[in-house]
């Protein structure tokens, strides 16, 4: 009894542990990079958390050291998916859902659900294709239904990264607020599609794509509506403003505890319980100005993000630590950059093509669009997420080889293309405006 009392306190403090080095990090990090290098947080928090596991790594080698940083290493194997799908995920898609202009959603509508849906299917596919391509020709031995499993793990883009990082490169507010819809949706064809070619994989029948979708989706968005009005109603009873975070604290974990449980998009259901929260809480906007003369409401969901963020990000980058990697890595790393700006080159143009050019926001032509957002799909912590789940039905080699890419396209798209958005923003913007005084002086 006395040794199980022990080790559940040893596991406790584990943990507790764990978090600690984890905010220190954090707090470092941030202090420092205010102080002299002034990269966008978030992003600084990868790099720099990414840069302490390789030297973690290389220490392991030097004499007398062994011993502590096997130690580290034990202590950071976390279990990032528990973490992340039963954790903290509904609550940071509902912070950032909240903030979301639903004047710019309705207006851009069509567009959204377009990259949403169909763009995420096409890149998912086309990702299959051309890493199946690059897998035959340097041996690699991957089948085409893995491949396109891969497609379906690192095509959706990450809500997380796009909210937590392109909301703070300066960008268009309306290019901005696409580009969140379209990551805080996708998400949930994302998994469908992932659920249904893990189950061709494993080779227990992958069901109708299209009935899971239709599913998760209209059972998440039914779920959401009914629970969130019903708490809405207790919200509107009380002038406690802590009591008002509490009711959206019940809302989001109920409603995602309920669409895990059913077989619902949690995602999908989190990202509406947000957005209805916060058309609600508008429609009685001028009672709570004097309800919660502080905000504090507002101002509890910013610093939870902001916080749930920073954790999530340099878990992220702590996680390599421990990354085993493949013989193959050389082969893995340029193929899968390559293929996942290319699949989503294609999904994005093909989407064009629908819309059509009157309706491509901005004043884009189809190709400065579909290069922007080519450029700014950042990928995150639910590409990890999914991929540690083929753990059970893939072999080693295939596991290993399917991480590898996932970390390299988080880290590429997170670090590369996180840093260098506003810069490509800004050229295309030029290009548009060389373009429009061009056409007015032939006009």
């Amino acid at each position: 009894m006395r040794t199980a009392k022990k080790y559940e306190r040893e596991k406790k403090m584990g943990i507790l542990m764990y978090f600690a080095i984890v905010a220190l990090i954090i707090v470092v990090i941030g202090v420092l990079n205010e102080r002299f290098f002034h990269i966008q947080s978030d992003i600084a928090l990868v790099l720099f958390s990414g840069l302490i596991s390789l030297a973690v790594i290389a220490l392991r080698h030097v004499p007398g050291l062994e011993g502590w940083m096997d130690s580290f290493r034990t202590a950071n194997r976390f279990d990032f998916e528990t973490y992340l799908l039963d954790g903290v995920l509904c609550f940071m898609l509902f912070a950032g859902s909240s903030k979301v202009s639903m004047r710019k959603f309705r207006k851009n509508l069509k567009t959204i659900t377009l990259l949403a849906f169909l763009s995420t299917v096409i890149s998912s596919v086309a990702y299959g294709i051309l890493f199946f391509g690059a897998s035959y020709a340097f041996g690699l031995g991957l089948d085409i239904w893995t491949c396109i499993l891969l497609g379906c793990i690192v095509s959706p883009t990450d809500p997380i990264a796009a909210t937590g990082i392109l909301n703070k490169l300066g960008m268009s507010k309306n290019v901005t607020s696409i580009i969140e819809f379209e990551s805080l949706f996708n998400d949930g064809t994302g998994v469908a599609l992932f659920l249904f070619v893990k189950g061709i994989v494993s080779h227990m029948g992958g069901g109708n794509f299209f009935y899971i979708m239709l599913t998760e989706l209209v059972g998440a968005v039914a779920v959401a509506l009914v629970v969130s009005f019903i708490l809405f109603q207790f919200l509107k009873w009380t002038v406690n403003p802590i009591l008002h975070i509490l009711i959206s604290l019940a809302d989001v974990m109920l409603v995602y505890a309920l669409c895990e449980h059913l077989g619902f998009s949690g995602v999908i259901a989190s990202v509406v319980c947000g957005m209805y929260f916060a058309y609600l809480r508008g429609t009685i906007a001028r009672r709570l100005t004097v309800q919660d003369l502080s905000d504090w409401y507002q101002d509890f969901w910013e610093v939870a993000d902001g916080i749930l963020n920073s954790l999530l990000f340099v878990i992220l980058g702590l996680s390599v630590m421990n990354l085993q990697i493949s013989p193959w890595i050389w082969v893995l790393a340029p193929a899968g950059i390559v293929c996942v700006l290319l699949s989503r080159y294609i999904g994005v143009r093909s989407c064009t093509l629908m819309v059509g050019k009157r309706n491509i926001p901005g004043g884009y032509t189809p190709k400065e669009y579909s290069l922007l957002m080519t450029w700014s799909a950042l990928k995150g912590g639910l590409s990890l997420a999914l991929v540690l789940g083929t753990a059970e039905i893939l072999g080693d080699a295939q596991y290993l080889a399917l991480l590898n890419v996932t970390y390299v396209t988080i880290f590429f798209t997170v670090l590369v293309q996180g840093l260098t958005t506003k810069g490509v923003y800004r050229k295309i913007e030029e290009m548009k405006r060389l373009r429009v005084k061009r056409q007015r002086k032939e006009g």
